[in-house]
């Protein structure tokens, strides 16, 4: 069953969020050695790096960032340094703060273009995270942002890298509605392969999505087609829908 949790805003949202990712990572740590970690763009994701940077980990039992690894769930195809680039977010608000070695920062080299990045990408993470469900990669946290019209990642409504099949790891997208179009994602089967999904949501202008999100699963909301039983939604009262929620 879908975890959800709506909070007063959206610094309360991205403090629940940190908290949950160091609590998973630590976990992990103990339990298989090392933690795998995939990072999304957006500004609440932003704000939650931001805070991992700090000192709130250690408050929630991650001591430190030693046997951490950390991957993206997707990449628009523009350089590492394009202010589009979700690896220049990651970077300035969490990976050059707490000085996470390169060798351990996987990051979808987008400037190859969606096909070579995806290939290599999915080479990478065979080769370091352990599978299971069909031999899938699997990390032990994602955190996913939310559209309006209910994507995740780069998994757009109706695209046709929802119907990828089970086996695929990394997919190149060329024609995103939003721009630009060339990017790179995640498989859906990969985030439903998770350990443990994190979604975040805040402001008015995503509680539509949200709703549509917690109905029946659809190619229309990839979002809804994410596993219910493996995911963490936390949301500010702004973006959360009408009905009983769960309160932070």
């Amino acid at each position: 069953m879908t975890r959800l949790t709506t909070l007063a805003d959206p610094e309360a949202v991205a403090e629940r969020a940190a908290s949950e990712i160091a609590r998973r990572l630590a976990s992990a740590k103990r339990e298989r050695g090392v933690a795998h970690l995939a990072l999304s763009g957006g500004t609440t994701p932003g704000r939650t790096y931001e805070l991992l940077a700090g000192e709130l980990p250690m408050r929630a039992g991650l001591e430190d960032w030693q046997d951490v690894e950390i991957w993206f769930a997707d990449e628009r195809c523009v350089d590492k340094d394009d202010p589009e680039s979700n690896y220049k977010l990651a970077f300035e608000t969490f990976l050059d703060p707490t000085g996470i070695p390169d060798e351990r920062v996987h990051r979808m080299e987008g400037e190859l273009g969606p096909e070579q990045g995806a290939t290599g990408y999915e080479q990478a993470l065979r080769e370091r995270v352990s599978g299971r469900d069909g031999d899938l990669p699997v990390l032990d946290a994602i955190v996913l942002g939310i559209g309006p019209d209910g994507h995740v990642a780069s998994l757009f409504p109706g695209a046709p890298t929802l119907e990828a099949g089970e086996e695929a790891v990394c997919l190149g997208v060329h024609d995103s509605p939003k721009p630009p179009p060339d990017r790179i994602t995640l498989s859906l089967g990969v985030l439903r392969a998770a350990r443990r999904c994190l979604l975040l949501a805040t402001g008015a202008s995503k509680a539509d999505a949200v709703a549509a999100m917690l109905g029946e699963p659809t190619r229309h909301v990839p979002a809804s087609l994410l596993a219910r039983d493996k995911l963490s939604v936390i949301l500010d009262d702004a973006a959360a829908p009408p009905g009983p929620l769960a309160r932070g």
